[in-house]
């Protein structure tokens, strides 16, 4: 009797987890189409890395846009003169229309990765690998010496941007200093 109902138990587990796999639709993520469209966006984005004085002619250009996916926080406060904003959180098909209708338009992206001399408005996005307590001091010599990784927003933005069709992209590829005489600053707290 005992060895009948643990096997009645068992039945009965299994069943209810089965049940519980079954409760919920999986989440509209696709980490196999994410990697199929890195692979087809990885030499089309090479051949569009721009440097600063191209990166500003073609600004001036028509049907070009200078688009900032930066946070609305940090957009408001320091931008480049004329840049329009979508917040890379906002990306949909819908709001990507409003800001640019025509997948023709030229956009160019940049990111806090493209700037230096401001730490607190463009942030450089950075995981540091030795940035964990070292447990014993050769660890923490080999940390200090790890490279590390660069997290800008430029490459998704870039990714994203051609994934929804968006395929004529040039990314700021020049580090810029925030005083550099060529660019013009907007926003809150830039100088006037």
């Amino acid at each position: 009797m005992k060895m009948r109902l643990t096997a009645c138990s068992l039945l009965l587990v299994m069943n209810i987890s089965l049940l519980r796999a079954a409760d919920y639709r999986p989440a509209k993520v696709s980490f196999d189409d994410f990697k199929e469209l890195v692979a087809a966006v990885e030499p089309h984005r090479a051949k569009r890395l721009v440097g600063l004085d191209e990166f500003l002619k073609m600004s001036r250009e028509p049907n070009t846009i200078v688009l900032d996916s930066r946070s609305d926080f940090r957009y408001d406060r320091i931008h480049l003169k004329g840049a329009r904003h979508l917040s890379f959180t906002d990306f949909t098909q819908e709001n990507l229309e409003k800001v640019i209708p025509d997948f023709n338009t030229r956009i160019l992206i940049y990111c806090n990765n493209n700037f230096d001399g401001n730490q607190t408005d463009f942030t450089s996005k950075v995981a540091r690998r030795g940035s964990r307590l070292a447990r014993n001091p050769i660890e923490a010599q080999m940390q200090a010496q790890a490279k590390p990784r660069m997290m800008a927003l430029n490459i998704p933005t870039y990714v994203n941007l051609f994934g929804y069709g968006y395929e004529n992209v040039y990314e700021l590829a020049e580090l810029v200093d925030v005083t550099d005489p060529r660019i013009t600053l907007e926003g809150t707290v830039a100088k006037k």
